[in-house]
């Protein structure tokens, strides 16, 4: 297993404004985890909320630690 593999996590949308890009994801042990609409890896900028989805924590914005490299499951 890569060590891309091993930091892939999974947890689904529960949150997210489109006009402002926000959004946050719950994981599968039910911590909230905010992202950025830059985050989703297909480029779209857009996510359903309620989407199933694999991602990677990263340090973002203000030492915070956020979701990115969404990808729909």
């Amino acid at each position: 297993m890569s060590i891309q593999q091993r930091l892939t996590r999974f947890g689904t949308v529960t949150e997210f404004d489109e006009p402002i890009g926000l959004g946050v994801l719950t994981d599968s042990d039910g911590a909230e985890h905010p992202f950025h609409c830059t985050a989703i890896a297909d480029g779209t900028r857009d996510i359903a909320v309620g989407a199933e989805v694999s991602f990677r924590l990263a340090p973002g914005r203000g030492g915070r630690r956020e979701a990115v490299d969404l990808r729909n499951r």
